[in-house]
């Protein structure tokens, strides 16, 4: 579900019964500076909200917000429809998992720090250790239970810190880069796992990360927030191949953006002029002749073979080109070419190879129509 952005009030959907939390017209100011605006934002009831930004664009300030950890100038923030005023700090603590990039892990063993929040809340003894125990085993460190929680490891400490916020049974998990710090083969176990659990519990869950491939990984939705203010918010699919402005477009990895002019529209078929260069490229759309737009394309979408070699693409758009520039990226290759606009393309080192490719070989690109994104321009 696409939020609508930048609207009035009036303009905004009011409070819907699956919603469990809701932000309308939020402002966080810090030393007279506002670095957080967020005109409305809704989280589902089971959902998995991924809010993806760089760094300083404002992620841990809204996770600190709807962890009311953090007041905000203006707005309000609604749970189960509720205005957050109208609870009590501890009330509403109570009902909320966090989680945070560093473990704040309390003396004592695992075991402790899982029970910790439990008996906090004032659960019966065996209940408490109960849960404990199977959260413990739940997130494969029942064998740490006795250890020390300044001898556990980065990943091991995380462990402990999720197992601690999910044996609270909350209603509501608010996550603030919880794999950030560990290494990659730690970072990915614990991701799995995590969103193992996540589907067993159907615990609503928030988390922030400036990772794309951890957002498509674990979001069912996405939010991306630039610059303190929230852009875009929708399915992955919609947000990575239909940004709502250039500014999302780069940030999720649309690489070719260039302008250009409706010329024609043949039924939803687009013709678009690129300036400069001249260029027509076909689109799909509903945009009317005339209307000034970006020309956006992801470079996996784009194929590439040799000049002069046959190809079999029945890709309606073609262009012809030079490499400019080759950088290996892992297992793929990202390719620069000049055909007349700045184009890039993914192809895997294997491909690279076999094609000779190198820097002032003359190519041939082709990309569908249905695969150009367009953004209309004021």
């Amino acid at each position: 579900m696409n939020q609508a952005l930048g609207a009035g009030a009036s303009d905004v959907p009011f409070r819907q019964s699956n919603t469990i939390l809701e932000v309308r017209g939020l402002k966080v100011q810090r030393g007279g500076r506002t670095v957080l605006e967020v005109e409305h934002l809704a989280v589902e009831q089971g959902e998995v909200l991924a809010v993806i930004g760089p760094n300083g664009a404002g992620k841990s300030t809204l996770l600190l917000a709807l962890a009311r950890l953090l007041r905000p100038s203006l707005g309000q923030i609604f749970f189960h429809n509720r205005p957050l005023e109208a609870l009590s700090d501890l009330a509403y603590r109570r009902r909320i998992g966090l989680v945070l990039q560093e473990p704040l892990l309390l003396s004592g063993s695992a075991f402790t720090n899982v029970a910790a929040g439990l008996r906090f809340r004032r659960l019966p003894r065996a209940e408490a250790r109960r849960r404990a125990e199977q959260w413990l085993a739940r997130l494969g460190i029942r064998h740490l239970r006795d250890r020390p929680a300044r001898l556990l490891s980065g990943g091991e400490a995380q462990r402990v810190s999720l197992a601690r916020a999910f044996a609270l049974q909350p209603e509501l998990l608010l996550l603030d880069e919880p794999f950030g710090a560990l290494d990659p083969p730690t970072r990915n176990r614990l991701q799995i796992d995590f969103q193992t659990l996540r589907a067993a519990t159907g615990v609503t869950t928030v988390f922030v990360t400036h990772d794309l491939d951890e957002a498509l990984l674990l979001g069912d939705r996405v939010a991306i927030l630039l610059e303190g203010r929230l852009r875009q918010a929708g399915s992955p699919q919609q947000v990575f191949n239909a940004p709502a402005d250039g500014g999302v477009a780069a940030f999720v990895g649309v690489e070719t953006v260039v302008a250009g002019r409706v010329a024609a529209n043949m039924e939803g078929r687009l013709l678009v002029e690129i300036t400069p260069g001249g260029q027509q490229l076909e689109a799909v759309g509903e945009l009317e002749v005339g209307r000034q737009v970006l020309f956006c394309l992801r470079p996996e979408d784009v194929t590439l073979w040799p000049q002069g070699k046959a190809h079999p693409s029945s890709a309606r758009n073609r262009l012809a080109g030079r490499i400019v520039r080759l950088a290996p990226q892992g297992l793929l290759v990202r390719v620069e070419v000049d055909s007349g606009f700045p184009l890039t393309a993914l192809v895997t080192r294997a491909s690279a190879e076999e094609m000779g490719l190198a820097e002032g070989m003359l190519v041939a690109a082709a990309f569908k129509a249905s695969a150009a994104h367009l953004i209309p321009r004021a």
